[in-house]
């Protein structure tokens, strides 16, 4: 960023003088003696009144330029570089087959669970500009649906092509956690968090989830983890015979497991049950995870003043000549 400054700003109070000065000088010019009536008549009006004016103007113009010259104009270049120690995030999504149960709503309109956890996800992603984030995608197995990045319009597209049963039908927890540990493992950070929502229990997979976040523990990752749902039943939309029609069923969330491995990992269990709570939850956890971020400013100045004292003394010195020669007072 350029921007000009003044060293000495109070000296351009100065300036204010110039027009006290040029009243002065006119109450002195109009005062003129002549040696006789024949050499008055001989100078033409006007052209006398241009000789007079142009020795005051240069001379008015001069003193302006030096009073800018000695306030010390500078050009100045501010760069601020920021210093950040950003938070590594892998956002673990459950998108089994029950990830399509009716129980929340958006616009007064019931939708799929999944709906919702895209749009409160892509919300939390906007938020952490400064943090390297990725996703992984859980159902009947287990993968990277983004590698982490800082680039957060890719991560987005990515989110938005989430589609239910795109990993199967089943709930592999412990494996999405093992493939969300494999990818934080070895960066360097200052905190290294995973946020995995899931809406079951664990019955696929080859991995156990508490083992899971053991490993997790001992690399000094934290696994907050969500249980996204309504307690009770929850609605299905189904096929059937007869076209398509709802059916009720228990939601199933294995909360004591999921309680369980955030503890291990210094972390927190969350139970989200419509849409207000599932933002709130995503909110806590950018309140309790924040980035570090420092800024330094680095600010260069380059003189002006000789652009204003330079033609201020060619002025000055033009004055001089011309009141001492042809524009000389009579």
């Amino acid at each position: 960023m350029t921007f000009l400054r003044f060293e000495d700003p109070w000296l351009l109070l100065m300036l204010l003088l110039i027009p006290v000065l040029i009243l002065r000088e006119r109450t002195i010019a109009s005062a003129i003696n002549y040696s006789s009536l024949a050499s008055l008549k001989s100078v033409s009006q006007h052209r006398s009144k241009i000789k007079a004016i142009i020795p005051t103007v240069l001379t008015f113009v001069a003193i302006a330029l030096f009073i800018i010259a000695f306030a010390r104009p500078q050009e100045g270049r501010k760069r601020t570089e920021i210093l950040s120690q950003g938070v590594d995030i892998v956002l673990a999504i459950d998108t089994s087959g029950s990830m399509q149960a009716l129980d929340f709503k958006k616009n007064e309109n019931q939708v799929t669970r999944l709906s919702v956890v895209k749009d409160v996800v892509a919300e939390f992603v906007k938020h952490r500009e400064m943090d390297r984030i990725g996703m992984v995608v859980f159902g009947a197995n287990a993968f990277t649906q983004c590698p982490l990045t800082l680039d957060q319009s890719i991560l987005l597209s990515f989110l938005d092509k989430l589609k239910i049963g795109m990993a199967g039908d089943a709930t592999a927890i412990g494996s999405a956690i093992g493939i969300s540990v494999r990818r934080l493992k070895d960066l360097k950070s200052k905190s290294k968090i995973i946020i995995l929502l899931t809406d079951g229990r664990n019955n696929s997979g080859t991995i156990p989830p508490l083992q899971a976040a053991e490993i997790a523990k001992t690399l000094g990752i934290k696994i907050y983890t969500i249980g996204v749902g309504k307690r009770g039943k929850a609605p299905f939309l189904v096929d059937s015979i007869f076209g398509k029609r709802l059916i009720y069923q228990d939601v199933d969330i294995d909360e004591e497991v999921l309680n369980k491995i955030s503890e291990m990992t210094d972390a927190k269990y969350f139970r989200a049950t419509d849409l207000k709570s599932l933002k709130d939850i995503y909110k806590q956890i950018d309140l309790l995870e924040k980035s570090e971020i420092k800024s330094l400013d680095h600010s260069e100045y380059k003189e002006l003043f000789h652009y204003f004292l330079i033609p201020g003394l060619i002025l000055f010195l033009t004055e001089i000549i011309f009141s001492n020669s042809f524009l000389r007072r009579l």
